[in-house]
């Protein structure tokens, strides 16, 4: 017999990929790009995020750095930089899920933009040490703010249409006794 609660995990983690390969795909798409234009949001890392604030076991480590390095490839981006980033982010915010479980949505709204800002500055300062073309600036602070400002409505459709809710004091309990 197997364990309901075994068989949501795992489709959520199919659901992870699902999201990220569709992601990629409509990024890839030649959909009036160029000049002027406001740069997307990084819905792989926002969703990532979001749902590691909710349900730690939903996006493991092993799941997440394959994505992201996919994703390094595909949008050629130096390989492994921007991967190691978000996955210390992602442990990052792991790590402060118990803590988040009672925060209000601002606080941790705020706690993923000053990883993401992290992030960024950490990414930008590598690539300058070792002298590699970057965007500008604004370019990638409008790529972050973008990101961020997609981050509420990433928690929304997964709170109120996929179901990944906060783990109650009970569950988690419960998870921690049965691991």
């Amino acid at each position: 017999m197997v364990d309901p609660r075994t068989v949501r995990t795992l489709s959520f983690r199919a659901g992870y990929l699902l999201v990220a390969f569709t992601a990629a795909f409509f990024y890839l798409l030649p959909i009036e790009v160029g000049a002027g234009h406001w740069p997307g949001p990084d819905l792989i890392l926002s969703v990532a995020f979001a749902w590691v604030l909710r349900r730690p076991d939903y996006v493991p480590v092993f799941l997440f750095a394959p994505v992201m390095l996919m994703a390094d490839f595909i949008f050629l981006r130096p390989p492994g930089l921007w991967t190691l980033l978000a996955v210390l982010g992602l442990e990052f915010l792991r790590r402060r899920e118990v803590t988040s479980r009672d925060m209000p949505f601002a606080v941790e709204w705020m706690m993923v933009a000053g990883v993401m800002l992290a992030m960024a500055v950490l990414n930008r300062l590598v690539l300058a040490i070792f002298m590699v073309d970057q965007t500008s600036l604004g370019l990638a602070l409008m790529g972050q703010l973008s990101t961020l400002l997609s981050y509420p409505l990433v928690v929304l459709v997964s709170q109120f249409l996929l179901g990944v809710t906060k783990i109650s004091p009970s569950e988690a309990d419960e998870m921690r006794y049965v691991r």
